[in-house]
């Protein structure tokens, strides 16, 4: 089992929780998406992964992509400990918070999308900021309000145990750090950020504990 990934890529990121949360560890192979123009943009990496972005999961020379559909791979192979609720609603309630970070905000920050509006567009990175706290911080905020129906001082989103709703918060909550972007009204996110930097599973896979990253910065 080989997993390509990026230190720094929310995708990647969130399938390492996975990863640590169901107790198994794939061989890494580092996809340096900035250095030498990216080597995801590579002949050879768009054998691997057409749509040329991390993660990819080879399994014997079949591979999967995206990191959701790589989490509930697993989850469906390997189903403890499980991370999605048994009732339909809950599991409902669950994915739908998880798409809101992977599907509506994670985009709009991607690597990618940021080097086309620098690039082809010509903006100014102060723009470029701009336009990540508008797309992150309105998310984030979305997803403030989609917790208001669970308790405000459990410890993950959805219970007492992570679930695949924590593992796409996790990562976009250091992007939120990174960009610059106040969580000042985001009191429930504030405390899964606090348990997340608490919990081994999270910690071991944060981007400044991976053999290829190139800083530290715990920005939780």
């Amino acid at each position: 089992m080989l997993y390509y990934g990026y230190w720094r890529s929310s995708a990647a990121w969130r399938c390492r929780i996975a990863f640590n949360l169901k107790k198994i560890a794939p061989e890494f192979v580092a996809v340096h998406l900035t250095r030498d123009g990216g080597a995801q943009r590579t002949e050879e990496f768009r054998v691997i992964n057409p749509q040329k972005r991390v993660p990819a999961l080879d399994l014997n020379g079949a591979v999967l992509t995206q990191s959701l559909a790589i989490i509930e791979w697993l989850e469906e192979t390997i189903p403890e400990p499980a991370l999605l609720p048994d009732d339909p609603w809950s599991r409902a309630q669950v994915r739908a918070f998880a798409l809101a970070i992977a599907c509506d905000i994670h985009p709009l920050q991607n690597l990618e999308v940021q080097q086309y509006l620098r690039g082809k567009l010509n903006l100014e990175q102060s723009a470029v900021s701009d336009w990540l706290g508008h797309w992150i911080g309105n998310g984030l905020l979305a997803c403030e309000a989609l917790l208001g129906s669970q308790p405000s001082n459990q410890a993950f989103a959805f219970g007492a145990s992570p679930t695949l709703a924590d593992i796409c918060l996790a990562p976009q909550l250091y992007s939120a750090e990174r960009f610059g972007i106040s969580l000042n009204d985001m009191p429930r996110l504030r405390t899964l950020g606090a348990s997340y930097a608490d919990h081994p599973a999270f910690v071991d896979a944060h981007a400044h504990n991976q053999p290829d990253s190139e800083e530290w910065f715990w920005g939780i």
